[in-house]
């Protein structure tokens, strides 16, 4: 099985009015599961640097008529690059992105820094290469690599989720 948005997220216990930032959102299927989980008075930032990607979410939030979608164009490999708010979101998702950041631990400070007090990070990854799928092998951003990263900026480990078969899925915290 492939990484379910909606399971994954449904582990995180978003409710009615939280803010959330989906970084890396490429294709928008976290933004669009989390704009639905937050409802009908929160918000969900879905950050991408691909403006065609946005495009392409923002037709799609519209047709499936999910009208809390903010769409961002920004740089996540820079602090201060998703122009979302210091502190602002109770939750972070960034599902298959790692393994394309080059500068990691600068993507994962940029979403501790949007964090409030106490939010999380819901972190979904590539476990390994898998021949047709996937991350190349020298891409692939292992588990115990990614705690290291999450934990060496201050973010404390929660718990491990079932991210699927292809996937691991980490939720840390903002202390």
């Amino acid at each position: 099985m492939f990484s379910d948005p909606r399971h994954n997220i449904e582990q995180l216990g978003l409710s009615d009015g939280k803010v959330v930032a989906d970084l890396g959102t490429g294709s928008g299927f976290y933004a669009i599961e989390a704009a639905r989980a937050v409802a009908p008075m929160g918000k969900v930032y879905a950050v991408d640097i691909q403006r065609g990607l946005l495009d392409r979410l923002k037709a799609e939030a519209n047709r499936q008529h999910v009208k809390n979608v903010e769409i961002v164009a920004g740089d996540l490999e820079k602090v201060g690059g998703s122009k979302v708010r210091e502190s602002s979101c109770d939750a972070v998702i960034a599902s298959n992105i790692l393994f394309m950041i080059e500068d990691r631990k600068s993507f994962l400070l940029e979403a501790k820094r949007i964090l409030k007090q106490g939010g999380r990070l819901l972190l979904v990854d590539w476990s390994a290469s898998f021949s047709q799928m996937g991350p190349h092998p020298e891409h692939v951003v292992y588990k115990d690599d990614a705690l290291k990263l999450a934990r060496s900026i201050g973010l404390e480990f929660d718990r491990e989720i079932h991210a699927g078969s292809h996937h691991y899925g980490l939720i840390f915290r903002k202390a």
